[in-house]
């Protein structure tokens, strides 16, 4: 093999981001999503694999599309980070609850739980299929034992390893049927930790038998059920290995989860630009430590040029040995094959008829399934229905920032159907004007000058979301409603995403007081609360165009 090919072969490995939109404007991202011409040029130099995030499914379907035509007709691995089904990151496709729902239904009813969970999967593929990916970055095999975790907590399918592992299991049938690929993920187990792997590195300090009890069960189950990728996490276990990550550690990927659990597929990095790796080394570096520790894809290297170069002169040294090249190059050939022949669903049909097909993305009874979970998900306490404010109220609505909540649109549910009953919406977040008393005050912490006279319906979007560094956990909620319960002004309690928020608020409230929980925070899942609280709304058109 000659330079030229060698650096072909390992440009094979790389996996690169991009955004979904065709136009290099329009990438939310820039740090991390190529250009365009970046793009091109990668492809055209033998780059194997990109990761998308953003747009609709439409704009997925071409971008896919021209993603192969610039790779010359060689198979990619198109994949997305769709958990929570494609809508979750792509507008047109379904977005389903999160998969923590279905382990807290799996509790009280195991049976429908599995059912549903491999009905996700199917739904997740068959509509990744249609736009054109061919392997989904799921299912999360993390058991989120630790409620405070800020990047796992509702990805996770449970909170025990007997539930987390059977409902990923039946979701990666799901996924299997619908004909791509499936990545357990973050292994050896992301789920009892309190940090933030984008933004620093995380140590889990367990025994190896604690290991066995809980972290590794899902992924030994999901290796038994032919799961064909697995995904590495950016956290420290001192117990395997007492220096390096465990992206980085021979131990951890080679000795485990090669040869202690033998698992045959292809191992893919997290991300190498997260914090937990660019904090410790360079791209280069990072890149060749990860394939020396035994991963076959390197998933967006902070820089791919410096990656490649790395890798071929790691091998060039000797310090890779070709063979461990070959195996990977074989490991990927093994999954495409998988995957191969129709590999978005659309090939070999006319333009006109594939643009008919994308916009029907979602069919009628995905989009009835969609409806399905979130009904079988919700919860509701206390009396009936929030009495109207026609003297003026207020619905305080708390989300994460206004640039990550497009579910909140001015014509979403949990805007637009308390204003019609009197409760003017207050946002906050944080470019918005804030709600708390300031400097704070532990037992009033409200500033109800400013939220104004009337009802209080307090909405809570809250879940586990990377990049926070626990900031989620810092509004005083708790003091919050006990201080509007004294002045007799709350009028309800709505709670979006985390369930570990919602069990410790809804303890708060007397038995007067109207509240319900949703784990998703979709537009349907607000139609659906805000019906249970408000009364139906049969004026409001519902459209499924709302992404995370």
């Amino acid at each position: 093999m000659n330079a030229a090919e060698k650096r072909r072969a390992v440009s094979k490995l790389l996996v690169v981001r991009a955004s979904g939109h065709a136009g290099d404007q329009q990438r939310r991202y820039p740090r991390w999503e190529l250009s365009n011409e970046e793009l091109q040029r990668h492809l055209e130099n033998g780059v194997g694999g990109v990761i998308l995030l953003g747009g609709t499914a439409t704009e997925l379907q071409q971008r896919c599309r021209t993603l192969r035509s610039w790779s010359g007709g060689e198979n990619l691995l198109l994949c997305a980070d769709v958990e929570e089904g494609v809508g979750q990151r792509f507008e047109g496709a379904t977005w389903l609850v999160p998969p923590m729902a279905l382990g807290r239904l799996q509790a009280n009813d195991p049976a429908k739980a599995m059912l549903l969970a491999e009905r996700y999967g199917r739904c997740t593929a068959d509509q990744a299929r249609r736009c054109g990916l061919n392997w989904v970055l799921a299912p999360v095999c993390d058991v989120n034992s630790n409620p405070d975790n800020p990047v796992i907590n509702v990805r996770a399918w449970g909170q025990v390893p007997e539930a987390a592992g059977a409902l990923a299991e039946a979701f990666q049938r799901g996924l299997q049927a619908g004909g791509v690929l499936g990545c357990a993920k973050h292994f050896p187990g992301h789920g009892d930790t309190a940090q933030d792997s984008h933004l620093e590195l995380p140590v889990l300090r367990h025994s190896r038998e604690r290991l066995e009890q809980i972290e590794l069960r899902p992924f030994r189950r999901l290796i038994a059920a032919g799961v064909e990728s697995v995904m590495t996490g950016h956290l420290v276990i001192p117990v395997l290995d007492k220096e390096r990550p465990a992206t980085l550690s021979p131990n951890v990927l080679n000795n485990l989860l090669r040869e202690s659990l033998d698992f045959q597929g292809l191992i893919v990095t997290d991300a190498l630009v997260m914090e937990a790796i660019t904090g410790l080394v360079g791209p280069g570096e990072a890149a060749v430590q990860a394939f020396e520790a035994g991963a076959d894809l390197i998933l967006m290297p902070a820089d791919a040029d410096t990656a490649i170069d790395a890798l071929c002169e790691a091998l060039d040294s000797g310090r890779i040995p070709s063979l461990r090249l070959e195996q990977s190059l074989q490991r990927r050939r093994d999954a495409l094959q998988r995957c191969s022949g129709d590999q978005n669903g659309i090939e070999g049909i006319s333009v006109q008829d594939a643009v008919e097909t994308i916009n029907s993305v979602e069919t009628d009874d995905e989009h009835r399934f969609a409806l399905e979970l979130v009904s079988a998900t919700l919860a509701v306490q206390g009396p009936g229905r929030i009495q109207a404010a026609p003297n003026g109220g207020v619905t305080l609505i708390r989300v994460d920032g206004v640039l990550a909540c497009p579910f909140l649109r001015p014509e979403a549910p949990a805007i637009g159907w308390p204003a019609r009953r009197g409760f003017r919406p207050i946002i906050c977040h944080e470019f918005g004007i804030s709600p708390w008393h300031e400097p704070p005050q532990e037992d009033d912490p409200l500033d109800v000058d400013r939220l104004g006279e009337g009802p209080v319906l307090l909405q809570l979007f809250l879940r586990g979301n990377p990049f926070r560094a626990g900031r989620d956990r810092d509004a005083p909620w708790p003091a919050a409603i006990r201080q509007l319960l004294r002045l007799n002004r709350l009028a309800g309690l709505a709670v979006y995403g985390c369930p570990y928020r919602w069990e410790s608020l809804r303890a708060l409230l007397p038995d007067t007081i109207p509240a319900a929980y949703s784990p998703g925070q979709m537009a349907e899942a607000q139609q659906m609360l805000m019906g249970r609280l408000l009364g139906d709304e049969h004026t409001l058109e519902l459209g499924n165009e709302f992404t995370d």
